[in-house]
């Protein structure tokens, strides 16, 4: 099975991420030891000072620049990089027509980042509307920095029931505080896949191996691989 790192800011000079191509170059020899087969690229896109042409032209200037600096260092051990992008929940984003533009690359799968405040029935309607009306599978992008908002766990119940997608940052399950609480929705199936959510070689550097690792010593291989085969589904629509 394919390990997946369903959230990284790993291309250059794009967002808060990589701030240049010796960052990039650095965080995926960081990478090469880890295990990993592909990281999603998914740099930050806020509708409110960005257009999605001009975004998706910067974005592919980045990948194109790392991916000749690869070949020129001869890096080994790289995971296969696909492009998507981290979209910041706006009003009326169900209704946004070039948003399908971006989801990981060759997918329905849009990475989406919710409000950072309690959220409210428009929010949960709109992503209901982008998966059941439009057809997006709607990947809800680190939900362990949403679950200690008041009121949000209702919420979470809700996105749940539509269906989406959780995705949780293995930095997230580094936190003794939060640890058991995020591995309890693993193990009942609330969340779904990992992202290293990596922005730098220094800090916040792209470690899904710890994350991996702690998920195998506290609920087992099984559970691993169950993560394993659900990031592939999403990404390939292999069950």
């Amino acid at each position: 099975m394919s390990v997946i790192d369903f959230h990284s800011h790993i291309l250059p000079g794009i967002d808060d991420g990589a701030r240049n191509l010796e960052t990039s170059l650095a965080m995926l020899r960081q990478v090469s030891s880890q295990r990993v087969d592909y990281m999603i690229a998914t740099p930050h896109f806020y509708a409110s000072h960005d257009r999605v042409d001009a975004f998706l032209n910067r974005r592919e200037d980045a990948y194109n620049s790392l991916k000749e600096a690869v070949h020129k260092e001869s890096i080994s051990d790289v995971p296969q990089i696909l492009t998507g992008s981290e979209v910041a929940f706006f009003d009326g984003i169900s209704k946004a027509e070039l948003i399908e533009d971006l989801t990981i690359q060759n997918t329905r799968v849009l990475l989406l980042e919710m409000p950072f405040a309690p959220w409210t029935s428009q929010n949960i309607h709109e992503v209901e509307v982008l998966v059941r009306e439009r057809g997006f599978n709607v990947l809800i992008a680190h939900l362990e920095r949403f679950i200690w908002i008041p009121g949000n766990k209702k919420g979470i119940r809700s996105l749940l029931e539509i269906p989406v997608r959780i995705q949780i940052n293995s930095e997230g399950l580094q936190d003794w505080r939060h640890r058991r609480y995020l591995l309890k929705m693993f193990r009942s199936g609330s969340a779904h896949v990992l992202g290293s959510d990596c922005h730098g070689a220094h800090h916040r550097v792209p470690d899904l191996l710890t994350g991996r690792e702690i998920i195998k010593k506290k609920c087992g291989e099984e559970l691993l691989q169950r993560i394993d085969r659900q990031g592939e589904a999403l990404l390939f629509g292999i069950n």
